[in-house]
C-alpha cells in the first residue's frame, strides 16, 4: 500500500555539536505545533530529519504550514511503500507518468538499511531500466529533467522527485527572546522576521500618538503582528501611548533635535519593557543612511540611551531587498497602507544628521527622562495576538 509522506530536512542544526539534540527537538516540537489541528497528520523524528505521515488530500495545507517552519531547509512530498524493487518501481512509474513535460530522468538511491540485498548503484540501475521500459523516457545522468530519489529506509522505502525550499535558519525558541520596536512601516516587520529566523521569539512594542496617529495606524500594527505570529505563534504587543511625552520632547532643545529626542525616549522605554518581558535585546528596522535618524552619528546618539544591545538585521540591506522580503513574508501590503506612525509627527524641516551626545543630553537635562520612560512603560496597553490560521 502506497502512503503519502513529507520529508522535512534541516541544515544549520547539523553544526550545533553538543546542542544539536536540543535544536532538533525544538524543530520537531515546532513542526508538530504547526499541524496539531489536522486529523491523521503525524510527525515522526528520524536521525536529523523528519517524516510527516498524512492523508493525500492534506498535502497542500501541510506544505503551506511547513514553509513557515524555521530551521527547515527543504521539504519533499514522498510516497512510501514496501522495500521491494517491484513495489518501488511501480510507485516511481506512477509518479513520473504524471510529469507531462519530463523527457529525461535519472535515479539516485540512498540505502539507509545497509542489510538490503542490493547496493545503491544497482538499485538505481534496476529502477532506471524499468522506468525507461515502462515510460520510454531517456536516462540523462548529467542534466535530467527530473531526478527520482529512492530511499531504502529501515522499515520501508519511499521516493520523491520535487524539492521545495524552506525558510532555513534556526527553530523558534532555541535563542533568547527579543523585543521588536515595530512601526507601521516596511522595515521593522522584516527585521522582526529576520531575528525570529535566528531562533528568537519576539515581543513587540509600538509607540502610538493618538489622536495625531489614528486607530487605523494602530490596527495596521496589530495586523503586522498577526502576520508575524504565523511564524511564531502568540505574540504580546505593548502599545505605548506616547502623545504627551512626544509633545514635551518637541518643545525642548533646538527643533532639529526632535527625532533624536523621540528615538532616545523610545529606546529607554523599550529597554524597560524588554526587561519586564525577559527579553535580552532590542531589535529595530534601522537601515544605514535611509532616513535622517539613521546616519552613523545619529545611530550612535540613539544607541547611547540604551541599556540593552540593539540589533539591526537590515543595516546593510538596500530598499529593494527589504521590499522583496516583505512581500515574501506577506507584510508589504499591510505596511503600505497610508497610516503614519508617531515618528512622522512633529518632524522638523531640517533634522540634524550629525547628532552629538553632549548637546542632546543638555537638551534632556531639564527633564527626568528615566521617570518619563518608566511612566510610559507602566501605562502600556497589552494586546495578545494569535495567528488567524496555524
Amino acid at each position: 500500500m502506497i502512503k503519502t509522506i513529507i520529508v522535512l530536512r534541516i541544515g544549520e542544526i547539523f553544526l550545533k555539536g553538543k546542542n544539536r539534540r536540543n535544536f532538533f527537538a525544538a524543530f520537531i516540537r515546532n513542526a508538530k505545533f504547526l499541524i496539531r489541528d489536522l486529523p491523521e497528520v503525524t510527525v515522526e523524528a528520524q536521525h536529523l530529519y523528519a517524516l510527516v505521515h498524512l492523508p493525500s488530500e492534506l498535502e497542500k495545507k501541510c506544505i503551506s504550514r511547513f514553509q513557515r517552519l524555521f530551521g527547515l531547509t527543504s521539504l519533499s512530498i514522498g510516497y512510501m511503500t514496501q522495500k521491494s524493487i517491484s513495489d518501488i518501481t511501480t510507485m516511481a512509474v506512477k509518479q513520473l507518468s504524471s510529469c507531462d513535460k519530463k523527457k529525461t530522468f535519472k535515479v539516485e538511491t540512498r540505502r539507509r538499511d545497509k542489510t538490503f540485498s542490493m547496493q545503491s548503484p544497482q538499485i538505481s540501475q534496476q529502477i532506471g531500466a524499468d522506468i525507461h521500459h515502462a515510460l520510454k523516457l531517456k536516462v540523462d545522468v548529467n542534466n535530467p529533467d527530473v531526478i527520482v530519489h529512492v530511499v531504502i529506509d529501515i522499515n520501508s522505502a519511499y521516493i520523491y522527485t520535487d524539492v521545495i525550499h524552506g525558510p532555513g535558519g534556526l527553530p523558534i525558541g532555541v535563542s533568547d527572546k527579543i523585543s521588536l520596536m515595530l512601526s507601521g512601516g516596511i522595515d521593522s516587520p522584516v527585521a522582526g522576521w529576520s531575528i525570529m529566523r535566528r531562533g528568537c521569539p519576539i515581543h513587540a512594542i509600538y509607540f502610538h500618538s493618538f489622536p495625531y496617529t489614528s486607530d487605523n495606524a494602530k490596527q495596521k500594527v496589530v495586523d503586522l503582528v498577526s502576520q508575524l505570529s504565523q511564524w511564531q505563534g502568540s505574540i504580546a504587543l505593548d502599545v505605548v501611548h506616547f502623545t504627551d511625552v512626544q509633545k514635551t520632547l518637541r518643545n525642548i532643545g533646538t527643533g532639529d533635535m526632535a527625532i533624536l529626542l523621540y528615538r532616545r525616549m523610545m529606546i529607554r522605554t523599550a529597554c524597560i519593557l524588554a526587561n519586564n518581558n525577559q527579553a535580552k535585546a532590542i531589535v529595530t528596522g534601522e537601515n544605514l543612511g535611509q532616513v535622517a535618524s539613521q546616519t552613523l552619528s545619529n545611530i550612535h546618539v540613539i544607541e547611547h540611551a540604551s541599556s540593552l544591545p540593539i540589533l539591526r538585521p537590515l543595516i546593510g540591506y538596500d530598499k529593494h531587498e527589504i521590499i522583496t522580503k516583505a512581500k515574501h513574508i506577506k507584510t508589504y501590503e499591510i505596511s503600505i497602507q497610508p497610516y503614519d506612525d508617531c515618528c512622522a509627527l512633529f518632524v522638523p524641516k531640517n533634522p540634524v544628521t550629525r547628532g552629538k551626545i553632549i548637546p542632546i543630553e543638555k537638551a534632556e537635562a531639564p527633564l527626568n527622562v528615566h521617570t518619563l520612560a518608566q511612566s510610559l512603560a507602566d501605562n502600556v496597553e497589552r494586546i495578545y495576538i494569535n495567528p488567524d490560521t496555524i
